[in-house]
């Protein structure tokens, strides 16, 4: 039977209090990422080390210095005069020193042995940190609902990019060759950039709270957001046409812009060393690769300048500035490529030309996140 209430009792007297709604469940689990956004840090900034180490290292032609992949043991070096002997012993049986560096001692050997050395330790401490950094994560649930397969797929990409690495210099150990594969370059290099994207557009996402990335997409500019996709596809082609010029150093072989040395388009483009088909002067022929090189160049230079002119009309200043600072830095690149070549890609220029390739690659992935996810700014606070 129902309590009998006063008719002078307020209605709300004695009710239960309704429960109080409890905002922001859809964070829930995105709270205290910061742990997570460093340890992304700290694997982007080793990849970026360790795509520079090596370019620096095919460069200077110090990638088939070591002719084992040894994943573990490898990591500890020669201790003593009889294992640089051994090691300089298995060089001297590859084709790039009978062929190329037969007149080279033991002190010059040492030298392009910690090149190689040195980018696979990189390859060994991303795997470590990685590992080690996603076990920890794991254990004290910081990793966000969601999430947990995503970086596992970037670990499962750093153990392949391994693979792909071996790979590539075993096309190096056999028969005449005295370089690694220009193509498995590409790949190898490929695998990088897009370890690399993957790992900077996870830290830009994980950087604002889900819900206000949900707001956010309801406001996005898609034609902003097509045109940086484009230009993202457009750089990272761009930098596997730069792997296949490094590959086969087409880089030094016609100094001059903006012709090819006294004509636009290289004379003896399609020629084949060994009388191949002619398709294989699209990664040996070292004009016809730097022609190519050099048009996508071309056409990346004006995607970048399209994409900065309609960024920069942006009602959201953040996303503006990151289309401008993208505008900046494809001119910087452009201007970059052209002294390198000038100058026969010497290894301070090729290495500074492949910094402003990954610099170029973050900012482009940087706009097409703030052209998916705005940041809102109030009126006044544009002022």
């Amino acid at each position: 039977m129902a309590e009998k209430r006063s008719i002078f009792q307020d209605v709300g007297e004695g009710a239960k209090a309704a429960p109080v709604p409890q905002g922001g469940m859809i964070d829930a689990g995105r709270r205290g990422l910061a742990p997570v956004r460093i340890w992304l840090c700290m694997i982007f900034a080793l990849v970026v080390a360790m795509i520079l180490v090596g370019g620096l290292t095919r460069l200077s032609d110090a990638g088939l210095s070591i002719t084992e992949w040894r994943p573990v043991t490898g990591a500890i070096p020669p201790m003593n005069e009889a294992d640089w002997q051994s090691e300089f012993q298995k060089y001297q049986q590859s084709p790039q020193f009978r062929l190329m560096n037969s007149q080279m001692d033991l002190a010059q050997f040492k030298t392009i042995f910690w090149w190689e050395w040195g980018h696979r330790q990189l390859g060994r401490t991303i795997g470590a940190v990685w590992g080690l950094g996603f076990l920890i994560l794991w254990l004290t649930r910081r990793i966000p609902a969601g999430w947990g397969r995503r970086l596992l797929g970037l670990g499962a990409l750093g153990a392949l990019q391994g693979a792909i690495g071996w790979w590539m210099v075993a096309s190096g150990l056999t028969g005449q060759m005295v370089a690694v594969a220009s193509y498995r370059l590409a790949i190898h290099l490929g695998i990088g950039f897009a370890i690399l994207g993957l790992t900077a557009w996870f830290i830009l996402s994980l950087a604002r709270p889900q819900s206000a990335l949900l707001q956010a997409r309801r406001q996005g500019e898609r034609r902003l957001v097509a045109i940086s996709t484009g230009l993202m596809h457009a750089v990272f082609l761009q930098v596997l046409l730069g792997a296949l010029v490094a590959g086969i150093d087409a880089g030094r072989a016609f100094p001059t812009w903006p012709l090819m040395g006294e004509t636009f388009f290289p004379a003896d483009a399609f020629y084949v060393p060994d009388g191949g088909a002619v398709w294989r002067a699209f990664f040996e022929n070292p004009g016809l690769v730097q022609f190519v090189h050099r048009m996508m160049g071309y056409a990346v230079l004006a995607l970048g300048l399209i994409a900065w002119a309609r960024g920069r009309r942006s009602p959201h200043p953040a996303t503006a500035g990151a289309f401008a600072l993208v505008g900046v830095m494809v001119c910087l690149q452009a201007g970059l490529g052209i002294f390198t070549a000038l100058h026969g890609a010497p290894l301070g220029l090729g290495a500074a030309h492949q910094a402003g390739a990954i610099a170029l690659f973050t900012f482009v992935l940087r706009a097409r996140h703030r052209a998916m996810y705005p940041i809102v700014t109030a009126i006044r606070d544009q002022k």
